[in-house]
């Protein structure tokens, strides 16, 4: 047994030194989770972001008769907070909006409420472009936040 843990920490060292920077690898994929009444503006307003890649995720209605679905809304915040690629949650205005978003500032995902899905993702976007060295979840939190 010792003699695999000695084994295998040199090559732990090796890939730890070798992730770097943010630890991104060129081509990564991010997720912005985006409520439905955004959905289609925010689709189209997802190009590339850089050398990162993103990706819209468009979630289900959580509101009927004017009233929202707490149980939907709770598994859409839940299943943002599931994927190791999301790096923000993007909300309507409405009832469902202030359940979700203690769920999502849990997990460390930047979530806002917007009136615009294109807006809404392009200040993500800008904010993964400009990260420097932070993770792509770390800067979105910090700016959009």
């Amino acid at each position: 047994m010792a003699r695999a843990l000695g084994a295998m920490l040199p090559a732990l060292a090796l890939l730890v030194v070798g992730c770097g920077g943010s630890g991104v690898s060129d081509g990564a994929t991010v997720s912005i989770y985006v409520a439905a009444p955004l959905c289609k503006k925010a689709e189209q307003a997802v190009p590339d972001a850089g050398e990162l890649k993103a990706r819209a995720v468009c979630l289900p209605p959580v509101e009927k008769g004017g009233e929202a679905d707490l149980v939907a809304a709770g598994a859409d915040a839940r299943r943002a907070t599931e994927d190791s690629t999301s790096v923000a949650y993007l909300e309507a205005a409405g009832p469902g909006a202030r359940f979700t978003e203690p769920i999502v500032d849990a997990a460390g995902i930047a979530w806002f409420e917007a009136s615009s899905g294109s807006e809404g993702v392009r200040r993500v976007l800008r904010a993964v472009e400009e990260r420097g060295s932070s993770s792509p979840r770390d800067a979105v939190l910090k700016q959009v936040g």
